[in-house]
């Protein structure tokens, strides 16, 4: 085994390549009327991260990358040409906003000037407009308090004045004067009716529209007067709120609700004819076509697909809702099993009949087919073990701590053969295939290459610009590793320069882990905000 040069350096990174990004799982539940059918039926748009996915419903992606935050909110032209999507990003500075062409998906314009965040977005009937929002800290639109809902007029009638709706608390009509290039409001009138407005869907001739609210009931105002015309239901509201709604060329109205509850409502007297359940707050209905079948998507990363007919539910993608720790490859010979649930950080690994678990002690058991028993406690940590590596001969392991020391243990005699040192919280650590050296690394943002036999450091360089990093894993043939963690980046490095040769952008969350699929095809890479990223290996011969 070739040692690492001593002269490379990680400044000298003129040749990364971008990692290719090849499948995603994972859906963005929290963003209002986040996911969206496009009008050619066949595919499906949802933010993840700081991307946008179209998927195809045969289960193909494409992914749309620019932003630099998360997405924040997504809108699809009428005739499905264009896409529009807008980001958060940090108190004070500018929030994009990108036109894409969905069929070539490629970035036409980028647009920046709400601050802090873009909440909303809506195309105008031609496609020739795009009405964006800002957030809370935004002074665009012009708004008292807090501006959270658009929707243009649907009909295509409407020239030199366009309707958009939006909410402060009250209920606003905004129409633009397009020669003057002015925006004038009105503000609809409810009598002594006062509600939140959590969602918007306006009728096909524009006479009069919906909106849902956080009481659990819907107000129907007239789109001329100004004026709430009726409101339902009476009694039995929903009691976490209206969450999304979608009109049918029938007339009848979809409702769904932050309780789970998809509910289709018929005629003025807002009574429930059909009603399903699902698993989390409903934030997005978006048909399919004329109506046949439409989508849901909910805050539990849900997405359901319901036809029409039978009014039944089906769950066609399940993800995350919240952060992923760990990831893991089973052998064919070795059940293994990874986990660090944020209130124990125990980290397993079952190898033949022993498992190894740490806390802040590390435990041996051994398990046979009817016994479960404690074989020994290594107990030297004094803080949280982050990491259990084990040698292809069972013998050896080394534990990684939060304690700042890596620990090589003899499993036989159950003592410490080697300990390493280092001013840092070690977050992962990897034995090379060939079991002379391992690599580490933790919140220092250095990754340190080790000798095995007496624990000294053969290199450190800095791995990361900014944030800890927390997951490595190296090629069965050692030739490279990867890394990823607070930075949102996966690196692949080579083993023996100690340079970077791909870097991956996808993730807007914090890596947690990432692994190498065996073969050395694949790596997946996990994170803070429930994604799950398969890149293509770009090494593989």
């Amino acid at each position: 085994m070739a040692a690492p040069r001593q002269d490379a350096e990680p400044e000298a990174q003129e040749l990364e390549l971008e990692l290719e990004l090849q499948a995603v799982i994972g859906f963005n539940g929290h963003i209002h009327a986040g996911l969206t059918c496009h009008p050619d039926r066949e595919h499906l748009i949802y933010p993840l991260g700081c991307t946008v996915i179209t998927e195809n419903l045969n289960n193909s992606q494409s992914f749309l990358h620019g932003h630099t935050n998360n997405v924040s909110c997504v809108a699809v032209s009428p005739s499905g040409r264009y896409i529009a999507s807008g980001q958060v990003t940090f108190m004070g500075f500018k929030a994009d906003i990108i036109l894409w062409d969905y069929e070539k998906k490629e970035l036409l314009a980028r647009l920046s000037l709400h601050k802090g965040k873009v909440e909303k977005l809506a195309f105008s009937p031609n496609d020739l407009y795009l009405v964006s929002l800002g957030g809370q800290d935004d002074g665009n639109i012009k708004k008292q308090g807090e501006t959270k809902l658009v929707s243009f007029t649907p009909s295509p009638s409407l020239h030199s004045t366009h309707h958009i709706f939006s909410h402060t608390g009250t209920i606003r009509v905004w129409e633009l004067d397009l020669p003057n290039r002015k925006i004038r409001s009105t503000e609809c009138q409810t009598g002594q009716l006062k509600r939140v407005i959590t969602c918007i869907i306006m009728a096909d001739d524009d006479s009069y529209f919906y909106v849902g609210t956080t009481s659990g009931d819907i107000l129907k105002l007239n789109t001329k007067s100004k004026l709430m015309s009726d409101y339902g239901p009476m009694k039995d509201k929903f009691s976490q709120g209206v969450t999304a709604l979608l009109l049918l060329k029938t007339g009848e109205l979809l409702v769904g609700t932050g309780g789970g509850i998809i509910a289709l409502f018929k005629g003025s007297n807002y009574r429930s004819i059909r009603k399903i359940q699902v698993q989390g707050g409903v934030t997005s209905l978006t048909l399919r076509g004329q109506g046949h079948q439409f989508f849901a998507g909910t805050e539990e990363s849900q997405i359901y697909r319901i036809n029409f007919a039978e009014f039944k539910e089906k769950c066609i993608a399940t993800c995350h809702n919240e952060a992923i720790n760990d990831i893991i490859f089973p052998l064919a010979h070795t059940n293994c099993r990874c986990f660090q649930p944020d209130e124990g950080y125990l980290y397993s690994k079952a190898c033949l009949t022993m498992l190894f678990t740490g806390g802040f002690q590390v435990r041996v058991w051994e398990i046979g087919q009817n016994t479960r028993k404690l074989g020994g406690v290594l107990k030297e940590h004094i803080s949280a073990v982050s990491c259990i590596k084990i040698k292809k001969n069972n013998l050896e392991c080394i534990t990684a701590s939060l304690d700042g020391t890596c620990i090589i243990w003899d499993l036989v005699r159950l003592i410490r053969n080697q300990m390493i040192l280092a001013n840092t919280l070690f977050q992962c650590v990897c034995y090379h295939p060939e079991e002379f050296q391992i690599i580490t690394s933790g919140t220092d943002r250095n990754i340190g290459w080790w000798e095995v036999f007496d624990g000294s450091v053969i290199r450190e360089l800095e791995g990361s610009v900014k944030g800890s990093i927390n997951g490595m894993d190296i090629t069965s043939d050692g030739t490279h590793f990867v890394t990823g963690g607070d930075d949102h980046l996966v690196k692949v490095w080579d083993y023996d320069t100690g340079e970077v040769t791909h870097v991956g952008v996808g993730h807007s969350g914090s890596i947690r882990r990432l692994k190498i699929c065996p073969g050395n095809k694949y790596i997946v890479s996990v994170s803070a905000d429930g994604a799950i990223l398969r890149w293509k290996y770009p090494h593989s011969h």
